[in-house]
């Protein structure tokens, strides 16, 4: 009888989990196969033209999947699906083809919904999509090629030109260039000449005159001073 109780109470505890619903809960897998991935175009990527979208879009209750864009920053939640709602699941394939042709060049965000049967959805998001769709893609540019280098042919040499002089016989003097003496030129052609002798002569005369005049006055006044004096003494 003591053996029982044990046996008893765990069936008493398994009976009141399972009224409570937590046998399930317990006994039930984690979901398997909850994927939602975008796997090309990547962040920060650049695109232009049509655009593959691909990934995995997955999950056991699965309803639906949607892919979406917004031009960045995102603003209320101006999302705008590509293409249309898909109901078939993907795993690693393309889940959209996106036309950037339809849109202006910019920086985009990517949106992939995976949605359930409860309402509930799993979500992935790449960010900074370039599209750039007016740059002109770039081209490879072709190898110049090279110019020949054309090498002019050599100048014939400068003749040279030589002047033979004739030779003097042997013993002849050689003419030696003589200069005539130019002629002495005359009063006339040298120009006018002043005579200076009435000058000095006029100056000798000056300075006598001026010398007798001193002398006469000096001799006045000696006689005066001498008159005075006889004068004084009668």
């Amino acid at each position: 009888m003591k053996r029982t109780w044990p046996l008893i109470l765990v069936a008493f505890i398994l009976t009141g989990l399972s009224a409570l619903g937590w046998t399930g809960a317990l006994a039930a897998p984690p979901a398997q196969g909850d994927l939602a991935l975008i796997t090309s175009p990547q962040s920060n990527a650049i695109v232009r033209g049509l655009v593959p979208i691909l990934g995995s879009a997955t999950h056991p209750q699965f309803q639906f999947y949607k892919v979406e864009y917004a031009h960045e920053p995102v603003i209320n939640d101006a999302w705008v699906i590509v293409g249309a709602i898909h109901e078939e699941q993907v795993v690693d394939g393309q889940l959209e083809v996106w036309d950037t042709t339809q849109i202006p060049d910019g920086s985009y965000s990517l949106r992939l919904r995976v949605v359930r049967i409860d309402g509930n959805y799993s979500e992935y998001f790449v960010v900074q999509v370039v599209v750039a769709n007016a740059q002109p893609t770039e081209t490879p540019t072709p190898a110049e090629t090279p110019t020949p280098t054309i090498t002019p042919p050599p100048l014939p040499p400068t003749p040279t030109i030589v002047i033979e002089q004739p030779a003097l016989p042997t013993g002849a003097a050689t003419p030696v260039a003589t200069r005539t003496p130019l002629p002495t030129p005359s009063e006339d052609e040298r120009g006018f000449s002043l005579d200076v002798t009435p000058l000095q002569t006029a100056c000798l005369y000056g300075a006598g005159a001026s010398l007798g005049i001193f002398l006469l006055f000096g001799f006045l006044a000696a006689l005066r001073n001498l008159i005075y004096a006889l004068l004084g003494r009668g």
